[in-house]
């Protein structure tokens, strides 16, 4: 029998504000009964990763490839790694142990790929290995070890959006790649290099082909969404005839337009966010902001060179509340930081009670390999960072519950993500897919994924909704 191959989507709480659970790759694409070369492909990390394995899949099965579900069909296995922390670098370095056990022939790509030294340490064996978003070296790669098939386009025709690893009704849109920040605790910038914005032109038709394959909500993704365009000055490109700046804003004007949900992930508070608050309270686009805001205290946030105080957040948090009520905060915090003292943490507690964010993510400091911040005085005990974490979360989840349950009542417009036994699983504005909580509309089989319709929140937890279908439906 042959050795199952998923694609693993292996996203550590403590390196993103998104997490995606191992998704086995879809049917819809694959094809393994197929003569042609034969990959087999597992993508670890973030979202943005996953677009890299997106992009990397479409040019092999325009090739003619064939996408098999398991090792042992497979002629040859890539491997797209995660490298950020210890944890995600021990997950890319079994996985890949693990493909070359089962399979024998592996490429390895991806964040892990600069540090090729350590991967061949410990795996000498594998094929070849390069960096984050090498695409074209990756598929040159799979062209030496197996050669490229023989191919007919009008015969094996792959869709103009091309290969999506997730549900058909939703899809990561990422708009640059790098980072210009030096976050002391982060080694992004080492991996993926410094700030690339795509020409908007190019970003607005890959969603305009998304939503002609039906894609009904468009998740923006990047590194530092809200600095699209600094790197390019943003310059002018043009998308239908019409002039359009290569800027956050004029994007999501843009994206406003299609008629489908559109959600901001990454979003970095430069003064410029503010103009993005109307956008959401005219409905152009969900009212939903993904901030990693990191810590409050002054001092622990110029450790960490992040931006921002508590004083000047919780009134511009209070301003975009105002203009838009509807507003949903999702944001990551890091305790335990090198030299946090008690008081510091107490402030970030107290950050938590003043700002009520929705959605709120925590994790411990880890002294990633490379990271400046492992330079720093005073480091925290494992134990108190421990008990810090636990603090934390015992704050915020009387906020969150506190959140939901004030939504008990209130209809909203939802989108079914899947079928159970039990009934939908739904989200709202308010839920991004894979990270958040969802709604639950139990005893309703009859819907599809993709389906959108109306229900009214009848109870909640400290995490999910439970809804039935309003009676109206507009």
């Amino acid at each position: 029998m042959a050795s199952a191959m998923t694609v693993k989507i292996h996203t550590p709480k403590q390196t993103t504000t998104m997490e995606i659970p191992v998704k086995t790759l879809s049917s819809d694409f694959m094809n393994s009964g197929g003569s042609n070369g034969r990959i087999g492909f597992i993508s670890l990390g973030c979202p943005k990763n996953l677009v890299d394995s997106e992009r990397i899949l479409t040019q092999l099965r325009t090739e003619g490839y064939d996408v098999v579900p398991s090792y042992e069909n497979a002629d040859l296995v890539i491997v797209n790694t995660c490298g950020f922390i210890d944890s995600a670098v021990t997950e890319s370095l079994d996985t890949i142990g693990e493909a070359l056990a089962e399979n024998g022939k592996v490429i390895v790509t991806g964040c892990l790929g600069v540090k090729e030294d350590e991967i061949r340490q410990v795996h000498p064996n594998v094929l070849a290995v390069t960096g984050p978003h090498a695409y074209e070296s990756v598929v040159e790669q799979v062209h030496q070890f197996l050669p490229k098939p023989l191919h007919n386009p009008f015969l094996h025709l792959v869709p103009d959006h091309g290969i999506k690893l997730t549900p058909r009704h939703f899809a990561y849109l990422k708009i640059s790649e790098g980072c210009n920040h030096r976050c002391t605790f982060c080694i992004i910038p080492s991996m993926r290099g410094d700030l690339v914005s795509r020409p908007v032109g190019e970003v607005l038709n890959e969603a305009k082909r998304l939503k002609a394959a039906g894609v009904n909500e468009l998740l923006v993704i990047s590194q530092d969404t809200s600095a699209y365009g600094v790197d390019v000055k943003y310059k002018i490109d043009f998308w239908d005839g019409m002039p359009v700046k290569t800027h956050m804003q004029q994007l999501c004007e843009k994206l406003g337009e299609l008629g489908i949900w559109v959600r901001l992930h990454y979003v970095y508070p430069y003064p410029h966010v503010d103009d993005l608050i109307p956008l959401m309270a005219q409905g152009k686009i969900l009212p939903y902001l993904d901030i990693p805001f990191q810590h409050a205290n002054k001092r622990i946030l110029r450790l960490m060179k992040r931006p921002g105080s508590a004083d000047r957040t919780i009134e511009r948090i209070k301003k975009w509340r105002e203009m838009c009520p509807d507003l949903v905060i999702r944001s990551t915090f890091i305790v335990g930081f090198p030299g946090e003292t008690e008081e510091e943490f107490e402030e970030l507690l107290q950050f938590l009670e003043d700002a009520q964010l929705d959605r709120v993510g925590c994790f411990k400091y880890s002294p990633v390999a490379g990271a400046t911040a492992n330079q720093l005085p005073n480091p925290i005990d494992e134990s108190v960072k421990e008990d810090r974490l636990q603090r934390f979360m015992q704050v915020q989840s009387v906020i969150s519950a506190q959140r939901l349950q004030a939504r008990i009542g209130n209809e909203y417009y939802v989108m079914v993500d899947e079928v159970t036994s039990e009934g939908a699983v739904a989200r709202s504005f308010g839920e991004a897919p894979e990270i958040d909580g969802v709604i639950h509309i139990n005893n309703e089989h009859d819907l599809v994924p993709g389906t959108r319709l109306w229900v009214e929140i009848i109870h909640a937890d400290e995490h999910d909704l439970w809804a039935v279908p309003s009676e109206e439906q507009d």
